[in-house]
């Protein structure tokens, strides 16, 4: 059986952060109070899962378990697949190559040999050239989000227009086109799992977040997202209880966080890792006590 023993200044607060720890509803849990408190005392209290909802909450974990497994099964396939068509390339490549006569093994001897003793800054027109890197080989095996999306339209029988702006800290690519719905999902759900693996298995040089968009759905998602933040609001400042949302996306997130900012009623705080990073909204006396 789950459970988790809470503690907090009061018995209140010891249930809350109880139920933080489970990420269980209240109305799902079985609750018996082991101290009190008092003068400089916590007060504890034992949390469990009622026998009746502990299928339920196995099924999340297990969908959970499923989704993760999911992610990295797709992105370690695409990962082998750049990986595969490489080694073919460099096989090629190899296979096509003329056999060098020994005088000609000479002098490439000689200018490597050469290279190597010159630095990798040179002067070239009186402008100072750094010799670049290369590449690491799990970067080279990385694929470009363009590749990634127009892989996505072609396994699914899909035509779509893609687009890429970027900014400081993300690469946005656009996707529109007809019958694309599929790929927005319940409230954005499968979008965001494509955004997710993007991340995984896409190049990215400068470390910037690939953010993807279909159809527009990012803007009519934020409109709806600020309209909610703040029903959510009002009922956590009328009820004293915290409201978690479910899992979100970074950006998601960031639209309640900033739609509540100046609601002196209220704070946000995000917990958990991505993909299922999520957040909850507290009654602000809550949070400062």
């Amino acid at each position: 059986m789950r459970e988790c023993e809470g503690i907090g200044k009061n018995i209140e607060q010891a249930i809350n952060n109880a139920l933080l720890e489970l990420k269980a509803a209240r109305e799902d849990v079985d609750i018996k109070i082991l101290s009190e408190g008092g003068f400089l005392k916590k007060a504890r209290v034992l949390v469990s899962i009622s026998p009746d909802a502990v299928e339920k909450y196995e099924k999340k974990d297990l969908r959970r378990a499923e989704e993760k497994e999911n992610d990295e099964d797709f992105a370690e396939k695409f990962i082998k697949q750049k990986v595969s068509k490489t080694e073919e390339k460099a096989k090629g490549e190899k296979t096509e190559k003329p056999e060098k006569t020994e005088k000609v093994e000479k002098e490439e001897k000689q200018e490597k040999k050469t290279e190597a003793k010159e630095p990798k800054v040179r002067i070239i027109a009186d402008e100072e050239y750094v010799k670049p890197e290369k590449k690491t080989e799990e970067v080279q095996n990385k694929i470009s989000g363009e590749e990634f999306l127009q892989g996505v339209l072609k396994a699914l029988h899909l035509e779509g227009e893609i687009t890429k702006t970027e900014d400081e800290k993300f690469v946005r690519y656009s996707l529109v086109g007809e019958n694309l719905n599929d790929l927005i999902g319940h409230h954005g759900d499968c979008m965001l799992a494509l955004s997710h693996l993007m991340n995984l298995v896409c190049q990215n040089d400068e470390r910037k977040r690939f953010v993807l968009d279909v159809e527009n759905y990012r803007a009519k998602r934020e409109e709806s997202l600020v309209a909610l933040a703040k029903r959510i609001a009002n009922k956590v400042a009328k009820s004293g209880r915290y409201y978690k949302f479910e899992p979100m996306d970074a950006s998601e997130r960031k639209v309640i966080h900033t739609a509540l900012q100046d609601d002196d009623r209220v704070t946000t705080l995000s917990k958990g890792e991505e993909p299922r990073r999520y957040l909850i909204v507290f009654p602000k006396e809550y949070h400062d006590r």
